[in-house]
């Protein structure tokens, strides 16, 4: 009996050789090449690419081969590619689809299979079900499919090129230091930079697939390295991408943290008032207010959607006009580019913005805060046995009026349960609540929290954190 497979916000993933085998992986490829042959014009074939994870490019090469045998033309990447460069490939050149094997930020032992629609960002929910439904249907076998190399990132490097000012930021004189995690952005941003005469550095930027000591995602504690070097370095900021290098986090001149949020925050200053481009502004359920706030400042529509970056794409599909959108885990797209996350794109465009005003990332942090209040964010993972974690999400669901001590004044329920709290903001700062919100395919609660100081946060975290475990 073939073993399941689960889809979730972006594909599917799993564990090396554990469920994540050449067998397995060949079955996503039939189910997506299948979609293809239903739903796209297959003549126009598909685009597969890796990154630097154990094994990405022997799985690639039998996704690629499992495709060709249903007589799909398929281009396989010649190197390690950043999502957004297969992504871009597919809208440019106007391929059917695309597949990407990556995990993106899991851990070492973990990698993935994620779709990209032909218009280059994430498959949307229906595009994703409609792939999961074929994973047992009888196998497409036609003639006429082939494999053959393909550059994804040569025409990647000049669209980046062109959507930021590099001569701006070249006469700004900041330094940058480049984090790639070991993952498949390692000299992307760094070839731009020495292109220019941009003063930079990067670290972690060998292949090592089995990120030593962190999980390649942007985010504390996996960003430490990052924080040293960027003191160490004496740079303006600290700019990190995840495995995939469709993520950002950031580091400011003083080694502090400046999380998805606050980049996000970043970028959408600089595209509303130095831009000036139209559209609405959209974001994820469990993302900072501030955006709202900047949204309502600059008489643009804020459109709040569930989480997974797909929701986005639903939002730019409908045919709405998007400035740009994004998520928590650090997934900002700017439509005009690519309706699809893009980490590289993002740290060109913040070294943009500090060009731009002339400062620091961190100045650009404080001055933000000053004018929008206050907005401080945490999250934990809690990996639990599915047993607890239903309880509490039944019990979340059950909308209680209290969490812990603190108590509830009102509830959302878009995607998982959010609670705000009657706590002092700090005169103007955020609003206080917390998101419990269960993984659809791991064993895993998501804690998220957003409120006007550091310690409230750790507070309400701390709060919720009993409250899964039914502690008074």
């Amino acid at each position: 009996m073939p073993q399941q497979i689960k889809f979730g916000t972006d594909g599917w993933r799993g564990l090396i050789a554990d469920d994540y085998t050449f067998e397995n992986v060949r079955r996503v490829a039939h189910a997506m090449a299948h979609y293809i042959h239903k739903h796209e014009d297959a003549s126009k074939g598909v685009y597969v690419a890796y990154d630097t994870r154990f094994g990405s490019r022997r799985f690639a090469e039998a996704a690629s081969e499992a495709m060709a045998s249903t007589g799909l033309r398929v281009k396989l990447a010649d190197d390690y590619t950043p999502t957004p460069a297969l992504s871009y490939a597919i809208k440019k050149f106007g391929a059917a689809g695309g597949v990407m094997i990556t995990s993106s930020h899991n851990p070492a032992n973990w990698n993935g299979v994620k779709y990209k629609a032909k218009y280059g960002g994430s498959g949307t929910p229906t595009i994703m079900k409609q792939i999961e439904s074929y994973l047992d249907a009888p196998v497409i076998m036609k003639s006429g499919g082939k494999v053959e190399a393909f550059d994804f990132k040569a025409p990647y490097f000049e669209v980046l090129k062109s959507f930021v000012d590099l001569d701006a930021i070249a006469k700004a004189n900041f330094r940058f230091c480049i984090d790639v995690m070991y993952g498949a952005g390692r000299g992307v941003l760094s070839k731009i930079f020495s292109e220019r005469g941009i003063s930079h550095v990067e670290i972690r930027g060998e292949v090592n697939p089995l990120f030593p000591g962190i999980n390649p995602e942007p985010i504390l504690p996996h960003i430490a390295a990052l924080q040293e070097a960027t003191v160490r370095e004496k740079a303006h900021a600290g700019l990190a991408t995840d495995g995939d290098a469709d993520r950002i986090g950031a580091v400011d001149e003083r080694g502090r943290f400046v999380d998805a949020h606050k980049c996000f925050a970043v970028i959408l200053k600089w595209l509303l008032e130095k831009k000036q481009w139209p559209g609405a502004i959209t974001r994820a359920f469990n993302t900072t207010s501030m955006l709202d706030r900047m949204a309502k400042k600059h008489g643009r529509e804020l459109v709040e959607h569930g989480i997974g970056f797909k929701y986005v794409c639903d939002v730019v599909l409908s045919g709405k006009e998007v400035l740009v959108g994004g998520e928590e885990s650090g997934g900002i797209g700017i439509p005009r580019h690519l309706p699809e996350r893009d980490g590289i794109l993002n740290s060109l465009v913040i070294a943009n913005v500090m060009a731009n005003y002339g400062m620091s990332l961190g100045q650009l942090v404080d001055s933000l805060q000053a004018e929008y209040g206050e907005h401080h964010y945490g999250r934990i993972d809690m990996h639990l046995d599915n047993a607890v974690k239903e309880d509490a999400m039944r019990r979340a669901g059950e909308r209680p009026a209290k969490i812990g001590k603190l108590q509830v004044s009102r509830i959302e329920d878009m995607d998982g349960m959010k609670f705000f709290f009657e706590t002092p903001n700090n005169g103007n700062g955020a609003d206080a609540w917390v998101l419990i919100r269960a993984s659809g395919t791991e064993p895993l609660l998501r804690v998220y929290s957003e409120a006007s100081s550091p310690e409230m946060v750790q507070d309400i975290l701390g709060e919720a954190e009993k409250f899964v475990h039914r502690r008074a």
